[in-house]
């Protein structure tokens, strides 16, 4: 079963579905961005001191305490869970493009890796391998540079593709 292309076959009330579920995600995904721009200022010491707090800096701006055990299991397994239907949703979408097979299958499975790496960073950061910080920071950076790429190929190929003549 071959499902190359097929997009450009749905009913345009699946494209408009589909359309509609990237543009929404797209909200949910850039909210996300947003929020952890404001907590850690996309910095490794922004990450650092938002799970680690920042007790000992006297002259902080904001104080921050080290992330409780449950805190830190919470954010870990609700992002692994929601992250992972999230991409596994797009990568369905991204399945039936007409994209070029490479980026597709990377787009279809770096995510995940990214998202292991991502918040098994923050576990092991948490646990005081503050290094793992930049592991979290460039996962993070990879999988969100997958999203954009991923859901602008998809729009793309719903609102301007042509359906191939036969």
């Amino acid at each position: 079963m071959q499902l190359h292309g097929l997009i450009h076959q749905f009913p345009k009330e699946v494209k408009i579905l589909i359309v509609a579920f990237i543009i929404v995600l797209s909200f949910g995904f850039y909210g996300g961005l947003r929020f952890v721009s404001s907590t850690t200022a996309m910095s490794t010491t922004g990450v650092e001191t938002h799970y680690l707090g920042n007790e000992e800096d006297e002259d902080a701006e904001i104080m921050k305490f080290k992330k409780s055990e449950r805190e830190i299991l919470t954010v870990v397994h609700n992002h692994m869970l929601s992250l992972s239907v999230i991409f596994f949703l797009l990568s369905l979408i991204l399945a039936v493009t007409s994209i070029n097979k490479k980026l597709k299958y990377f787009l279809m499975i770096e995510p995940f890796l990214s998202i292991v790496l991502t918040f098994g960073g923050i576990y092991f950061l948490w646990k005081g391998i503050t290094w793992f910080k930049y592991i979290v920071i460039l996962s993070g950076s990879l999988m969100s540079f997958s999203f954009i790429v991923a859901t602008t190929s998809i729009l793309y190929q719903l609102l301007f593709h042509q359906k191939v003549k036969k």
